[in-house]
């Protein structure tokens, strides 16, 4: 088979559908989970913020034990589509199951419950689709044009389906209540990633991707833990998610105390998600003007100068918006810089570390 082949249009559309499905958690759980856990369920907030901590770990142990699972899978459908399409159905139930804390029980109980349903969801749902998803994207082609279009309509529809549903669960949950807008937003990702997972195939055949298996993980782990530009890269990355996700998930917090305003919410959302729908359409030609190392800087300084605006505003709604929208602007750069960092500390560590191919775990 031809590796070169083109991916046609309808596939990439497909793709960057699948990946927005995946973005219907991640929107409810950057945003609306701790206030749905604090405010709904009435758990405490610090036990909350451990349960939170805890699952990150676990979810790392998680992602390794599934990249090797995809790697040694092989069947008719391929080695991660199998994966993609079975976690569509797990994302309906594990959402439905997230937003439906049982009233009756006792904190503790209600506790427990959460730790059940967001490790299912978070560290094997999600898992199972995030690794698969990723893992797609080689699998379809090799052509590095086609690969570099792939990613782009990932993020446009990871950017533009997080903007409509992260604009949407406010008003639902205001109107329909959290039980039926889980279901509504459980059947949405479920469908987009069923797009995904139906439309699109591997055309890269199973003899190719032998040839990039690459070393066996009790080697890739070592190897990748003594390349210094990975910690850098890893810590880089942590701190930008953590600093986004912690910025996105106070703005409920604002809304509700602050302002009395909740709807206000979907205003900060968009502002919040446009911007960056905005900038993927410039990156291709920006990126041949500046270097990663201004990408960063670049990214740094908006960021801090959305956060001053944003803290300086109090219950001005203008200069929220105003340093929301800056904010954003400043994620993107930081964001791509640090995706476009994966291949040359990946190249380090072929040159210096192995002969050989080590980019799955790293990734």
């Amino acid at each position: 088979m031809d590796n070169r082949k083109k991916v046609p249009l309808k596939n990439k559309l497909a793709y960057g559908i699948g990946t927005g499905g995946g973005n219907v958690f991640s929107q409810i759980a950057a945003a609306f989970l701790l206030n749905y856990y604090t405010d709904t369920a009435l758990i405490g907030a610090g036990a909350i913020a451990t349960m939170f901590l805890v699952c990150r770990v676990f979810d790392g142990i998680t992602d390794l034990l599934m990249g090797g699972i995809v790697d040694k899978t092989s069947t008719k459908l391929g080695k991660a589509r199998p994966w993609l399409i079975a976690s569509a159905p797990l994302s309906l139930l594990g959402i439905v199951l997230l937003m439906n804390v049982p009233m009756g029980l006792g904190e503790n109980g209600k506790l427990v419950y959460a730790y059940i349903t967001y490790i299912f969801m978070s560290c094997i749902v999600y898992t199972i689709y995030g690794i698969s998803n990723t893992a797609l994207l080689p699998l379809m082609t090799h052509d590095k044009d086609d690969s570099t279009m792939l990613a782009t309509f990932s993020a446009l529809g990871n950017n533009i389906i997080g903007l409509i549903a992260g604009s949407l669960i406010t008003p639902l949950v205001l109107n329909l209540g959290w039980k039926t807008s889980s279901i509504i937003l459980g059947f949405a990702a479920c469908v987009l990633i069923l797009i995904s997972g139906l439309l699109n195939k591997e055309m890269v055949n199973d003899e190719d991707t032998k040839k990039m298996a690459g070393i066996p993980m009790s080697q890739q782990l070592p190897a990748t833990l003594k390349n210094k530009y990975f910690w850098l890269l890893l810590l880089l990355g942590a701190f930008s998610l953590i600093m986004n996700a912690n910025a996105i998930g106070a703005q409920i917090y604002y809304c509700n105390m602050v302002l009395g305003n909740p709807m206000f919410m979907s205003v900060l959302m968009t502002a919040g998600q446009l911007p960056g729908i905005f900038i993927l359409f410039f990156m291709p030609a920006v990126s041949k003007k500046w270097n990663k190392k201004t990408f960063l800087l670049m990214g740094a300084v908006l960021i801090i100068v959305g956060f001053i605006i944003t803290g300086i505003a109090g219950g001005n709604t203008t200069l929220i918006v105003i340093g929301t929208v800056i904010r954003s602007l400043g994620v993107g750069p930081i964001l791509s810089a640090v995706f476009a960092l994966v291949p040359d500390v990946v190249q380090y560590g072929l040159s210096t570390l192995f002969q050989t191919n080590f980019f799955r775990l790293f990734f």
